[in-house]
């Protein structure tokens, strides 16, 4: 699943094409995604401009130039893509929506939206407020609002696992399975420690919750920078890979020694929630 840096890049790759221009025309070759088109999707997109591009968690907003905002998740394998109009599209496969836009200079684009899995989704809203997707969302993880003091008042009296409530939305946007595992062994802290033996006894972060910190916002600028990781459909705006999955430390490296200098463990697997924990037992011990 794309998570915030591929979201991230894939904002960045948009937006010199279609900040402050128009929707012409949208296409829908399907009713749904993973839920229904909102009803009067198309018309209240056509002939609106995009005023601007952003991103929140995992998800991509384009705010109109009627106060409305097109919301997109992209789900286990969405993409989105720039074509050229002449380009010959009957060769794309799972392609579900079509948006013909007109740029601020005046030339024409195609903007395309490839989901082999339909598991993300479109929606339109108003407010951050009044949105169900947005509402209740934790601080952004680059952002300002996420500091070690914020994560004690978030967790506080919590016996979560760390990875548990990490990837937990509503105590931090965006983060995802893989950005989780790298930052824990970067920050040395076993994924199954409770998230209350981060604070001390006088409710302040210790060490280890002041370098995860950083850690998340490290591995996340440097994955931003490599275009995120390609691990299965995952492109950018114009088709080009990401390469972060070739600095991985720690995820799918089961069976694999141990990076850290001087460590000659090896990287084991556990499974949380449903999903593959992969941890350095000597470097994040329990």
């Amino acid at each position: 699943m794309p998570e915030l840096p591929e979201v991230e890049t894939v904002l960045r790759g948009l937006e010199p094409y279609l900040k402050a221009a128009t929707i012409k025309k949208v296409t829908l070759n399907r009713k749904n995604l993973r839920f229904d088109f909102p009803r009067g999707f198309i018309s209240q997109l056509e002939g609106q401009q995009i005023i601007a591009l952003n991103r929140r968690a995992k998800y991509l907003i384009f705010n109109l130039s009627n106060g409305s905002n097109l919301l997109s998740h992209l789900g286990m394998s969405g993409n989105f893509t720039i074509l050229d109009p002449k380009a010959d599209k009957s060769g794309i496969k799972h392609l579900h929506v079509e948006f013909s836009i007109l740029a601020e200079n005046g030339e024409p684009h195609t903007l395309i939206y490839t989901d082999p899995r339909r598991f993300g989704f479109m929606d339109i809203f108003s407010s951050e407020e009044n949105c169900k997707f947005l509402c209740d969302l934790g601080p952004e993880p680059l952002g300002n609002g996420f500091n070690a003091i914020a994560l004690v008042k978030i967790f506080a009296k919590k016996r979560t696992p760390i990875k548990s409530a990490l990837l937990d939305q509503k105590n931090v946007a965006g983060l995802g399975n893989i950005y989780v595992c790298e930052a824990l062994w970067r920050a040395k802290i076993h994924p199954r420690t409770p998230v209350n033996k981060l604070i001390d006894e006088n409710n302040t972060p210790d060490e280890r919750l002041e370098k995860l910190v950083q850690a998340v916002r490290n591995i996340l600028q440097k994955a931003i920078k490599a275009g995120g990781s390609t691990l299965n459909d995952f492109h950018g705006a114009t088709g080009q890979q990401g390469y972060f999955q070739h600095s991985f430390d720690v995820y799918g490296k089961e069976g694999k020694p141990c990076n850290a200098q001087n460590c000659t463990a090896i990287i084991e697997r556990i499974t949380q929630a449903g999903r593959s924990s992969f941890f350095c037992p000597n470097c994040q011990k329990a």
